[in-house]
């Protein structure tokens, strides 16, 4: 069993040493950029970025919730900053209210962005944290490749560092995840089935430290990725990207948790990549849904990430769930057009018909211009500055339309 000991975050700053009290993060920059040694970075800088604040952060990449399982005692992460070894159970300090937010250009990503203020913040989960932003200049001939890595472990680090500060304090709340597979009940078993995109560098996902590209189907306990088993290092569809912190508080997993025992029991998390071509996706999805009927599925939520590439793998996910015997319903973000009366989907299932859409994709937001803007001086989409207003379609605004069912869009019905 895991247990969440919850610090909640009330106010952040920058001094010289980091410490966590009374719900007051204090980061010191030097210990914190000293995380970020390595010989394909030239320097980093921080940043705490609140909601209310009249910020913007563009170019986002990853975004992590500080946790650990204590100073020394390694586990969080594992396969990146410690060894490979199983995870989900024990005791987890998460900063509640915080993240560590990676921004800046990497080739193969997308402008995403981030209001503090004004209507697009209630769109992303990170309008509602204090981020520390990280900025980050690359060393002269650095591969790119070299780039990525050093920030990933930079910022995974920098996580742990500041929960590490709230590890000796008392609780806030404390959580307790009970494994799915001890639950009694003759309820319906339902399951989450999360594709994890990897089409190569700079789009692609890590699971225990490697790369899930090439990877089969695997059934989880879903404290494995409280615990940081999943990192990100996928950068495109900003709307539709699964950051790391939105793995760690996956939306699907902690609803199925919290009505296990009342209208379903919660049967367990297998995770799949989306690989590129067709006959890899028809095995994969074929597999998937063998692994959820040998776990005695007998419904699966389905999740994706990126665009209508993804489709495909869901549509064949769902269809062969079906054809075992397995209810199978699938978590869409539509491609609709700006009016919405596009084709929804790129790829739709042929016999499973349950879906849930996340939003449209291609819907248009207008930005308020901002005093300060962090992670660029433009917007490359636009050419026009990141503190400027911005006319732009939900697409660009990070986790949006989370396909991890994050996302705070909802339906009404048109009376006209």
């Amino acid at each position: 069993m895991l247990t969440r000991l919850v610090h909640r975050v009330q106010e952040v700053a920058l001094g010289r040493r980091t410490s966590y009290e009374a719900g007051v993060l204090t980061v010191s920059s030097d210990a914190a950029a000293a995380l970020f040694d390595d010989p394909a970075l030239g320097g980093v800088t921080l940043t705490w970025a609140s909601p209310g604040q009249s910020m913007r952060i563009v170019k986002v990449l990853d975004a992590v919730e500080p946790r650990t399982k204590g100073p020394g005692g390694g586990g969080i992460f594992p396969g990146l900053l410690g060894p490979p070894a199983p995870q989900g159970h024990g005791e987890t300090h998460v900063l509640r209210g915080a993240a560590v937010v990676a921004a800046g250009f990497l080739p193969r990503a997308q402008e995403a962005v981030v209001d503090m203020s004004g209507p697009a913040a209630e769109l992303s989960p990170l309008g509602a944290t204090s981020n520390l932003v990280v900025e980050f200049t690359p060393a002269d001939d650095a591969p790119w490749e070299a780039v990525e890595v050093a920030l990933r472990k930079g910022v995974l680090a920098l996580a742990v560092h500041l929960a590490d500060a709230a590890a000796g304090a008392d609780a806030d709340e404390v959580e307790e995840l009970p494994d799915p597979s001890t639950q009694p009940g003759d309820l319906p078993r339902v399951g989450a089935v999360i594709n994890l995109q990897t089409q190569g560098a700079f789009k692609d996902v890590f699971v225990y430290g490697r790369s899930f590209s090439g990877g089969l189907p695997t059934l989880l306990d879903p404290g494995e990725i409280d615990d940081g088993a999943i990192v990100s290092g996928q950068y495109g569809h900003p709307a539709l990207k699964n950051p790391t912190f939105v793995h760690q508080n996956n939306p699907v997993v902690n609803e199925l948790r919290r009505r296990s025992g009342q209208d379903l029991q919660f049967a367990g998390l297998v995770i799949s990549p989306e690989p590129v071509n067709m006959a890899d996706k028809q095995l994969i999805s074929t597999f998937a849904a063998r692994v959820c009927a040998a776990a005695g599925f007998d419904a699966a939520v389905v999740t994706k990430e990126g665009g209508g590439n993804a489709d495909a793998d869901m549509a064949l996910k769902m269809d062969a769930l079906e054809d075992m015997g397995v209810a199978a319903v699938g978590l869409f973000g539509e491609l609709a057009g700006a009016d919405g009366t596009g084709p929804s989907l790129v790829v739709p299932p042929e016999r499973a018909t349950a879906m849930v859409s996340t939003g449209n994709y291609d819907s248009r937001l207008v930005l308020p211009a901002v005093e300060q803007a962090l992670g660029g001086e433009d917007m490359r989409l636009l050419g026009v500055p990141a503190t400027d207003e911005l006319d732009l379609p939900a697409a660009v605004v990070y986790c949006s339309l989370s396909p991890l069912g994050w996302g705070r869009y909802t339906a009404t019905a048109n009376a006209s």
